[in-house]
Parts: structure tokens; C-alpha cells; sequence
């Protein structure tokens, strides 16, 4: 039998050990693995949400993150003019058919591709409406920008204005 520090769990590939130099009030809880760091933050019969890494993105984060690749963007332009198979949207780039799929799972969470299964074959079409809401934010903040240009535009004219303009001096010949 092992001894009182580690423990075989009935899973076979399931190890427990406390950890050394650990109070015995800290050991590591049955059933996590050998050398995890799980049990330094796990809690039994706890739900522990850490809300700044695991929070639910908005549809508003989703849509900017589908657009903030390039290979998507551009399977987005192809489907503005028609629907496509996963294999047209992969096509034009050196991926696989299991790589454009995984770009049009970012797509669809967004909300910007449909997709519809005709036997065999995805067929992807474009939905444009979730563009409308980041469209909206950058507004806003195109506005932002342009009362601060307009002002910093006005703050230099005025400086212009108030210098002296210098004389030009005739040369001796």
C-alpha cells in the first residue's frame, strides 16, 4: 500500500499527492492529478468565477474578434457576393478544410455566417446585421475624434493667427 502522503484514486490514471511542505489542512483534494495546480485554487463544493478571465463575451466582442483575422475577413468579402462551401472559402488560402471550418465557427458564434447542410456539403452565407453594432460603436467614437480634431485644428489656426509674421529682409547686393 503507498504511503500516507500519496494515494493511487480507483481511476488508474488519476494520482493524488499532498503537497510537500503543505499544511495538512491544504492537501490536494482526491482525484486531481500528480503535480496539477488545481488544488491550490480548488474549492469543494465551491463555484469559484474569476469574472476578468472567465467572462461571457458580448456579441459586440465576438463580432470584433471574427473580424480581427485576416483569413476571415476576407471569407466574409467572398461571402458578400454569393454563398459558398467550406471548400470555396478555404480555396484561395493554404489551410486545411478542418482549419476554415474552425474560421467559420468563429464566424458563426458571431453571428455573421449561417450555415446550412445540404447533405455532404456547408453551405455559408453572410449575415450582416451583427456588423451593424460595431458599426454603431466606431461611430461613436469617430464622432469622439472628430470634435477633438476639429478643436485641436482650431487651437492651431489660432496660434498661427497670433504670431508675428516675420519680415523678409532684402538682400545686399
Amino acid at each position: 500500500m503507498a504511503d500516507s502522503k500519496n494515494s493511487i484514486d480507483a481511476s488508474p490514471n488519476l494520482v493524488t499527492q499532498e503537497h510537500p511542505g503543505a499544511r495538512s489542512d491544504t492537501a490536494a483534494p482526491a482525484g486531481l492529478r500528480l503535480y496539477s495546480t488545481e488544488w491550490l485554487t480548488f474549492v469543494p463544493g465551491a463555484n469559484t468565477f474569476n469574472h476578468m478571465v472567465e467572462h461571457n463575451p458580448t456579441q459586440l466582442d465576438e463580432v470584433f474578434h471574427a473580424l480581427a483575422d485576416g483569413t476571415r475577413r476576407a471569407m466574409l468579402l467572398t461571402l458578400a457576393e454569393q454563398p459558398a462551401s467550406i471548400g470555396e472559402l478555404a480555396a484561395p488560402f493554404d489551410i486545411s478544410l478542418a482549419a476554415a471550418s474552425k474560421h467559420i465557427k468563429v464566424l458563426e458564434r458571431a453571428g455573421l455566417v449561417r450555415r446550412e447542410v445540404l447533405g455532404r456539403t456547408h453551405v455559408c452565407s453572410l449575415n450582416a446585421a451583427p456588423l451593424h453594432a460595431g458599426m454603431e460603436w466606431i461611430r461613436h467614437y469617430e464622432q469622439f475624434w472628430n470634435q477633438r480634431l476639429d478643436a485641436l485644428e482650431s487651437l492651431l489656426k489660432a496660434e498661427d493667427a497670433a504670431r508675428p509674421v516675420p519680415r523678409q529682409s532684402r538682400s545686399r547686393r
